[in-house]
C-alpha cells in the first residue's frame, strides 16, 4: 500500500498510510479499537475503493480491481465474520474454495491433502456440518478453504476474535504452520502479544496513521507503545 487515503462518504480514515509485506513473511497490524484496521484491510483486499493512493500485488498494481480479481491474482481473504456456508460440510467449504479460483488447475483431491496436512484438527471433521463445529475449528475450516486455490498472500482479518485464550494460542500456531509453508500473511489482529508473536514484522496504527513500523520483536518489546497503544505495562 503506498501513500492510501481511504474511508467512506468522503471522510478519510486511513490518512496517507504506507506499508508492505515481503513475499513469504508475516506482518501483523495492530492498535487501539477505532484506530482504522478494518478500513486497512478491506482496502487492502478490495472490498473498498480508496479516495488515493495505490494497492500493489507484486509488481501489479491493484488499485482499481475489486476482491474477486484480486483473488484471482493470487489474493486470498478470511473476514472476521461469515467466513464459511455453516449448512455445508467442512469438505464442501473446501471444495468451494478450491473451485471459486482454480489458479495452478490443481486436482482437487491432491490439493485437499496438501491443505489438511496443514491442518490435521479437522481432517477427521470432514464429513461434519460446519456450523456445528467449535469456534476455533470453523476459523481452520475458513483458512483451509482459503487457501485450497494455492494463493500467493493470505490476508486475515481477526482470526482469534470470539476465541478463548487456549483456542486463540492454538489458532496461532496453525498460522504459523501456514506462513511457514511460504504463504505471505497479512494479519490484523486484536491480540497484540499473539500476532506479533507470530509475525516477522508489525505496524501499529492509530487514528488511521501508522506509529510504528518495525520487526515484530521490536514493537512488542518498546515500552512506550505498549503503554501507549497495546494495553501493556
Amino acid at each position: 500500500m503506498r501513500d492510501v487515503v481511504a474511508g467512506y462518504g468522503g471522510h478519510a480514515i486511513l490518512h496517507g498510510v504506507s506499508l508492505s509485506v515481503r513475499a513469504g513473511e508475516t506482518l501483523v497490524v495492530v492498535g487501539p479499537n477505532g484506530s482504522g484496521k478494518s478500513t486497512l484491510m478491506k482496502t487492502a483486499v478490495g472490498l473498498l475503493r480508496p479516495y488515493s493512493g495505490s494497492v500493489l500485488l507484486g509488481q501489479a498494481d491493484v488499485t482499481a480491481l475489486g476482491a474477486p480479481a484480486r483473488a484471482s491474482r493470487g489474493l486470498a481473504y478470511v473476514p472476521q465474520e461469515s467466513n464459511i456456508f455453516r449448512n455445508m460440510t467442512v469438505q464442501e467449504n473446501l471444495q468451494v474454495g478450491h473451485e471459486f479460483v482454480n489458479r495452478s488447475g490443481s486436482a482437487f483431491a491432491a490439493r485437499l491433502e496438501a491443505v489438511l496436512d496443514l491442518f490435521p484438527e479437522i481432517r477427521s471433521k470432514l464429513r461434519d456440518t460446519a456450523g456445528h463445529l467449535s469456534g476455533g475449528q470453523r476459523q481452520m475450516v475458513a483458512m483451509a478453504a482459503a487457501l485450497m486455490p494455492e494463493p500467493s498472500v493470505l490476508a486475515l482479518d481477526e482470526p482469534s476474535a470470539g476465541l478463548s485464550p487456549r483456542n486463540a494460542e492454538m489458532l496461532f500456531e496453525v498460522i504459523g504452520r501456514v506462513a511457514a509453508s511460504g504463504v505471505t500473511l497479512l494479519i490484523v489482529e486484536q491480540n497484540t502479544r499473539l500476532g506479533l508473536g507470530a509475525a516477522d514484522h508489525g505496524v501499529v496504527l492509530v487514528n488511521g496513521r501508522i506509529r510504528l513500523a518495525a520487526p515484530a520483536a521490536e514493537v512488542l518489546a518498546d515500552p512506550d507503545i505498549r503503554r501507549l497503544y497495546l494495553g501493556g505495562a
